[in-house]
């Protein structure tokens, strides 16, 4: 009896643990953020708010991001570990279904590999 609870508890975190990839993959690793590009205390690293409320701690090695503080730019680049990103986003927004009444917008770091300036200020 005892096996077969075990095989059972088995059985079941796999599939959890199958169901939770299949929902994470329909984020991408990359994104596009549009929002406003500003400076934090450390060095080579931003944050970007986006106009969807989201924030992300965002650095690059290929574009000059110090050039864009204060603009409001697209951003596109590659969520760091975007698989535990993910599921701690899809715990968010199931918290939030069930009525935690905490701030549901996205946050995460992110490494960008293309800058379009939008605008030359932030409307934020």
């Amino acid at each position: 009896m005892r096996k077969l609870l075990l095989c059972l508890v088995l059985l079941f975190m796999a599939s959890a643990w199958t169901l939770a990839n299949a929902d994470s993959k329909d984020k991408d690793a990359t994104r596009t953020i549009t929002g406003c590009l500003q400076k934090t205390g450390s060095a080579n690293e931003f944050r970007l708010i986006g106009n969807d409320r989201s924030t992300w701690e965002v650095r690059s090695d290929s574009v000059s991001l110090a050039d864009h503080v204060g603009h409001t730019v697209s951003a596109t680049g590659v969520v760091t570990n975007s698989t535990a990103h993910n599921l701690k986003e899809d715990t968010k927004d199931m918290a939030h279904d069930v009525g935690v009444k905490k701030n549901n917008a996205e946050h995460g770091h992110m490494t960008i590999t293309d800058l379009q300036m939008v605008s030359h200020s932030c409307s934020q």
